[in-house]
């Protein structure tokens, strides 16, 4: 069964947020906060992904993260994503996303003011999912 965020599960993704904002000021951004709206929407994936063991932004049945956040009850202007799967650490899957120019890009993405991060630790993960938005 997954596992939300609490305990490990949520100190990783407060590590998470402090890694992307030391990149981000780093890099003349603004930090991200946590929107509940947002963090309900990344936590629900991780938990979705490691559930029914798939590893994609959008589910099975083709709903993307912008659909997600819409029914979490965020409303945007627009917004971003990255998921990981498998680093056992916070600094590894930020690394890894500031390695892909598309992962780099949504953290570097100044617009974004507000952001989500699900952690799930099941045994065939862990999953991993930030989200980044702008309200509209």
């Amino acid at each position: 069964m997954a596992r939300a965020a609490t305990g490990t599960a949520a100190e990783y993704a407060q590590k998470v947020l402090d890694l992307v904002n030391a990149q981000r000021a780093q890099h003349g951004c603004g930090p991200l906060t946590i929107d509940p709206h947002i963090q309900t929407a990344a936590q629900a994936h991780s938990d979705d992904m490691a559930a029914r063991n798939y590893y994609a932004h959008d589910t099975p049945e083709g709903v993307d993260p912008g659909t997600r956040l819409t029914n979490a009850g965020f409303r945007w202007q627009s917004w971003g994503e990255n998921i990981f799967k498998s680093p056992n650490d916070p600094a590894t899957a930020v690394d890894g996303w500031m390695n892909s120019p598309g992962h780099r890009a949504n953290i570097l993405n100044c617009s974004y003011t507000s952001t989500g991060v699900g952690v799930n630790l099941s045994s065939n993960g862990p999953w991993w999912t930030q989200d980044f938005a702008t309200r509209g």
